[in-house]
This record gives structure tokens, sequence and C-alpha cells, in this order.
């Protein structure tokens, strides 16, 4: 570590999330936070683990299983000047508030000429790989990032999960941050080992709309988000010791999506891998590929190759679960076809 480097400490990512949310919550009186089991429990994925002891009812705020009322009432705290970190327990759920998150929070700063602003951060789980069925298992960004007013951003790391949480809790634009259950680090989950890492001491801002290079290589580019980082590093490692050099890109914003880092990995590579574990059709894996054609048709030397989700909704039987999902095992297979192997 160098001179200038902030001090670190090695936490899960959920640890990661709660201190930088405590963080704001003392720098800034006007953030807090509610949603259902985000007081007593601490949210059942840790991510408002004794923020109550801390902060008290009045700022962390258990609510009725009502998610449009409990999220309009977060937009409305956040038109009227304060910043609201409201907690979607599962994305899935996100059809019985989506009128609030759509016509209202993401709507409502463009409608109002740019005088009215939305400070509110929803953050939300996403993810299979539990067996927790086609109702709690889904990942569901590219929805997110479809629809304009919204930044979205899914960090896949600690460092990235505190950073991201101080950005978005700081923008004055209404913020999804979306957390992979897997990259959490709990010890009742199956975990990996990269979801306990360094996190810096004190002031820790990841910007929102930029990507990071998670692994330097030259052969072939695999551009992915959140869990789907852990797996494709995991890859890279497998088929560095056969002569397979793999780079890795992990987006960390979808919006904004930073567009140059995608280019310049391509670029670099010629070959191209996206992975996603949102569904394949009319999704992100599009998205990416379009913009790179967009801009020049000859920056790929190979087909590009997609693994995500098929569009079927997520099984619970964990075989067909995991044959669904964007394993390792099929990232691997795509890189070996991308370099011709």
């Amino acid at each position: 570590m160098s001179s200038n480097a902030a001090p670190t400490r090695r936490l899960n990512t959920a640890k990661a999330m709660v201190e930088a949310i405590a963080r704001e919550m003392e720098r800034d009186e006007d953030v807090f936070v509610m949603g259902e089991d985000v007081g007593a429990y601490g949210g059942i994925f840790s991510s408002t683990t004794g923020l109550l002891e801390r902060f008290g009812p009045q700022r962390v705020m258990d609510t009725p299983i009502s998610e449009t009322g409990f999220i309009g009432a977060a937009i409305g705290a956040a038109t009227e000047g304060m910043r609201p970190i409201v907690e979607l327990m599962f994305v899935d759920f996100f059809g019985v508030c989506m009128d609030q998150i759509y016509n209202h929070m993401a709507k409502i700063h463009y409608e109002s000429g740019g005088n009215v602003k939305v400070p509110l951060v929803l953050t939300t789980a996403v993810g299979g790989g539990y067996s927790d069925g086609a109702q709690h298992s889904q990942c569901l960004w590219g929805t997110f990032a479809h629809l304009p007013g919204l930044k979205v951003v899914v960090p896949s790391n600690p460092a990235d999960a505190a950073g991201l949480m101080t950005a978005a809790i700081r923008d004055d634009n209404p913020v999804v941050f979306m957390f992979h259950k897997g990259v959490q680090g709990l010890p009742w989950m199956a975990k990996n080992r990269r979801s306990i890492g360094p996190v810096p001491e004190g002031e820790h801002v990841v910007p929102i709309g930029k990507a990071a290079v998670a692994r330097e290589g030259r052969d072939v580019s695999i551009v992915t988000l959140s869990l789907s980082v852990h797996h494709a590093l995991d890859v890279a490692e497998e088929l560095a010791a056969e002569g397979v050099d793999v780079e890795v890109l992990d987006l960390r914003s979808l919006v904004p999506l930073d567009t140059e880092a995608i280019l310049a990995t391509v670029a670099k590579t010629g070959r191209l891998v996206i992975v996603d574990e949102d569904y394949q059709s009319f999704g992100l894996s599009g998205e990416i590929a379009a913009r790179i054609v967009e801009h020049d048709t000859g920056l790929l030397t190979v087909p590009i190759q997609r693994v995500a989700n098929p569009d079927v909704p997520i099984p619970y039987a964990r075989a067909l679960e995991y044959a669904a999902l964007p394993t390792p095992a099929r990232i691997k297979a795509a890189v070996l076809k991308a370099v011709a192997r």
C-alpha cells in the first residue's frame, strides 16, 4: 500500500453497505431509512444491520407490507428535501409498486421542468441460485435501465458497494441500488471468497457511470456485472493455466453505462463475451452489442457470445435453476468458443 492510500479493513459487502449508509446518516440528518424489516431485523440480507440501534426509530423505520405505500411516502419525502433510502425487499416485488417507481420517482423531475428533485435511493436484492423460485430470483436490472429517469447501480464487491452507496445517497437523482444476494458475504448463504474484501476507511466514493477493469487480459473480453464478475474471474484464473488471457470488465452501473470502457476492452482483444444474469432478450446484452456496432463494426474479429438467463421464469428445482443461470461452466464454454478452442 502506498503512503497516500487510505487504510482499509476487510468487510463483507453487507457490512460495507451499512457503513456507507451510517456515515451518510451521520453527515446529513436528512438521510433516513425505511422499508420492510429494515429495523430490528436489520434487513433480511443484512443491508441495514445495526442502524436502528444507532439512529433510532425516527430515522430507521419498519413499514407495513405495502410497497406502494412506503415507496410513495419515500418519494414524497424526497420531493420535500429529505434523502430517503427505501428498501424493496426483493426486486421481483416491483410489480406492486411500479406506478410509484416509474410514474412518480422516475418522472417528477422531468415533469416539473427540472424544478423538483427526487434524491431517493431504492435498494433491492436481486439474483438466483438459492432455490427461491420464480418470484424471488430475478435480477431485472435491464427493466429498470430501460426506464428513463432512473440511475441504476449494481456493485460486485464490498469496496464498490460502499463507494456506490455513498455516491447514490449524495446524488440528487433517483438511484436504484441493486445488490445480489450472492455477493453479500452472509454466512448462512453460499458465498464466494471475493464477497469479503478490503474497504477504505473514511471518505470513499465510487462515481456512478464508471466501469472498472477487474482483470487485465489480451485474448478475449468478458463484460459483466454483479455476481457474474466473480464467476468471470474464476473462469479467467482457470483459463490462464490453459494459455487463454481473459480481460474482465465490471460495469458497476447500467445507467449511466460506461460505453467508452466497453469499446476500449473490445478494441483491445477483438473478442467479446457478455455475461448477464438477467433475461437475454431485449436486455443489457443486446444493448451492449448494439452500442459496439453503432460505434465501429470492425472492432470484433469474431461474433459476440452472450451468456444470459434464457427467457423462462427462474426454476425452483436446483438442477433446473443452475441450467438457466450464467454459471462458470457456461461462461467458460463461451470464452473457449470465442477464442476457437
